[in-house]
């Protein structure tokens, strides 16, 4: 007896030492699942603060480099460029690896692209404006804006100057600064490849079925808020002057409300730079897998009962990579793995809806800010201010809402891929009164309106040349706008036909314009008329529903991103996120930009001139033709893929009854068996129980 009590004691003692160190270990597990949480979410902070700022410095870039919109969509898809080459490996390979590690180099890698952005700026000489109006410290006397129209022996005396100018043109580098931009952003590509697949496919390895949309939710929460931020500094710089603490303010004639006016681009790279190699170091001290606990109680058993726990209640979405599997074996088995994915009917659908909303979010997106600078008249500060503090927190707090519901209203499959859809529908429904918010173009005569009339309509001859400025010697290409007297600006003070100015800087006026007004004495300012009375009537209709509609298409976002998780078995998982991920960058994150780009160039009424000739950036737009160009567009897309949805619906619902009567099948299968191995269970403990009767007689007998 007093051996039995001793041995039940010390069995006692061992399982109660064995619970105390199981919780002790759950608790750093969970401890160490949580900071891998915060350290996914500031990375996802990271890179779209950064992706975001890069779109909020769209005008400052072409500016800068004076390069059309379509090569701005060129440099933004180069990010995508970037994924494209390295995705599919990284989501493959990555997921049978260390994730966190290579989380981490990714996060490395992308903040040197970004420092690399910012590089020109260092090796590109100072920024020069089109200007005809310069800040004379100690003079009274300024030059005439029209001169007289020179004739056959003055002609040679300009040659010399435009002789400078090809000296100027020679001593240029060959190679155009914005190829540095270029590969930086090619470089922030790569680097952001390992993080969503491999992050998000970690999280839903190691956490409960109830749990994974949420975290997924705020996961994808955060990204959205470092937009915010994204666009509050690109607001910010875009109101610094880009060659700050290089040049005296007061030599500065124009304003950030200007065409020509460039920010400080640059400097908002290198604080996101420094922000995305921060978010790296965590990933370092992360392990490599996390044991999984009871989905139940959360607890563990005993030593005795791992394999059971393993085989019956690990969840059947989860799947534990085989860290044995060499990297031969997993090559080999990338192809026909890659098929399997690729032979899903309904994973093709979803891909090819979400590629075609994609075009048309990407497209939207990156050249939202830039919209609004151009139909309603405000700077760029401005419109990434507004992006930052309005629209992008509506779309944070859509997805977050999302991942809410779909846990509260516990919505299977179909219930996701029906809420995405109907939220999809109704943010499109709305969008359609965004044709109806419109301003008129700003009146500048030669561009929007001839010279002799108020009127703005039907204005097709475009000409800055008039009977009013042929006696002088002005140049139709430069962009130097001054504000007559009544309302209308002209292209330089030269084509308003202005013989004198006094003041100096941004404070300068023309005197004497014989295109201004009849009188001898009308007279103009420098910069363009500031008349968007309209605008500012409609911009607010125009944010109250942008807010709107954002808010309710992005409730669908992460119940949608759910949807791709479920419908694929789970050894698939990591590479149909990677791949997903691949296809959405391949043929809408590049292309997008720059063909959304070329379109809206088609729009420009009068392009800029670079210093050494060729087309530069847009000065103005056609706002109506603008409008259309960019709405029509982005919701003609979003008709194609609502078209789409139609057979996902009819692939889905098969799809599922197909597992539904498969599940009951192999319920049904596996009942049999397990009565089966309950009858012979019970036969086995009849006769154990018989043999030890009888050793108990033996044994009575024998005492």
């Amino acid at each position: 007896m007093d051996v039995a009590a001793v041995e039940e004691q010390s069995s006692i003692q061992e399982n109660g030492l064995w619970h105390s160190k199981a919780k002790a270990t759950r608790h750093t597990d969970r401890s160490s699942l949580k900071m891998f949480l915060v350290a996914l979410s500031f990375a996802y902070f990271a890179k779209a603060l950064s992706g975001s700022y890069m779109k909020s410095t769209i005008t400052q870039l072409e500016r800068r480099f004076d390069i059309p919109s379509y090569l701005i969509g060129v440099i933004d898809g180069s990010f995508e460029i970037g994924n494209l080459l390295v995705i599919a490996f990284v989501s493959y390979f990555g997921a049978k690896l260390h994730r966190p590690k290579i989380i981490a180099m990714g996060c490395v890698l992308m903040s040197f692209g970004t420092f690399i952005i910012a590089l020109p700026h260092f090796i590109i000489g100072r920024y020069e404006f089109e200007t005809s109006v310069r800040w004379l410290a100690n003079s009274t006397h300024n030059p005439a804006p029209c001169p007289v129209r020179a004739l056959s022996a003055d002609t040679a005396q300009d040659r010399p100057a435009a002789d400078v100018l090809n000296k100027d043109c020679e001593g240029e580098s060959n190679l155009s600064m914005w190829i540095y931009v270029l590969l930086g952003n090619v470089l922030r590509g790569i680097g952001e490849t390992p993080i969503q697949p491999l992050g998000i496919s970690y999280i839903d390895d190691f956490t409960s079925e109830e749990n994974a949309a949420l975290y997924v939710g705020c996961v994808q929460t955060i990204s959205v808020v470092g937009p915010v931020f994204g666009y509050l500094l690109g607001s910010l710089c875009a109101k610094i002057y880009v060659d700050i603490g290089f040049v005296k303010m007061e030599s500065i004639t124009i304003t950030p409300a200007d065409a020509r006016w460039v920010g400080a681009w640059w400097l908002g790279y290198l604080i996101a730079g420094v922000i995305t190699l921060l978010s790296a170091i965590p990933f370092w001290f992360l392990p490599r897998s996390q044991p999984v606990s009871d989905p139940q109680n959360g607890e563990r058993g005993p030593p005795e009962q791992s394999s059971f726990i393993k085989k019956s209640l690990f969840p059947k979405h989860k799947y534990q990579a085989d860290e044995k599997t060499s990297f031969v074996e997993m090559a080999k088995d990338f192809i026909p793995t890659l098929r399997t994915l690729l032979g899903h009917p309904f994973y093709l659908i979803y891909l090819c809806v979400t590629i075609i909303q994609l075009n048309s979010l990407i497209g939207m997106v990156t050249y939202k800010p830039k919209y609004i600078e151009q139909h309603f008249r405000q700077s760029a500060s401005k419109a990434n201010f507004l992006m930052g503090m309005i629209n992008i927190p509506a779309v944070a707090l859509g997805m977050f809402s999302g991942g809410l519901l779909m846990k509260r209203l516990k919505l299977n499959i179909m219930g996701a891929a029906r809420f995405a859809f109907t939220t999809s529908l109704i943010g499109y429904i709305l969008s359609l009164f965004f044709f109806t918010m419109s301003c008129e173009n700003a009146m500048v005569a030669g561009v929007t309106r001839p010279y002799s009339s108020e009127a703005s309509e039907a204005y097709d001859t475009r000409s800055v040349f008039e009977s009013c400025n042929l006696g002088c010697s002005c140049s139709d290409s430069e962009w130097d706008p001054v504000c007559g007297d009544t309302g209308v600006t002209y292209v330089s003070a030269c084509l308003a036909g202005c013989t004198s100015s006094m003041g100096t800087g941004k404070d300068t006026i023309f005197s004497n314009c014989s295109c201004v007004g009849p009188s001898s004495n009308s007279t103009a300012s420098a910069g363009p008329c500031i008349d968007k009375d309209d605008c500012d009537r409609m911009f607010p209709y125009f944010l109250a529903l942008s807010v709107i509609t954002s808010f309710i298409i992005s409730l669908g976002g992460t119940p949608g991103y759910m949807l791709l998780i479920r419908c694929i078995k789970p050894q698939l998982k990591s590479l149909a996120l990677g791949f997903h991920a691949m296809a959405t960058r391949t043929l809408a994150g590049i292309p997008a930009p720059i063909y959304f780009g070329a379109i809206i160039d088609k729009t420009c009424l009068k392009w800029g001139q670079k210093r050494c000739g060729g087309i530069g950036a847009c000065r103005i737009y056609n706002t109506t033709a603008y409008r259309i160009a960019y709405l029509g567009l982005t919701l003609a897309l979003r008709t194609v893929s609502f078209v789409i949805c139609i057979p996902g619906f009819i692939l889905l619902s098969r799809q599922l009854k197909q597992e539904e009567r498969n599940a009951l099948h192999h319920a049904a299968t596996n009942g049999g068996a397990e009565l089966e191995a309950l009858r012979k269970g019970e036969a086995v403990s009849s006769s154990s129980e018989q043999r030890i009767s009888v050793n108990g007689t033996d044994r009575e007998t024998r005492l």
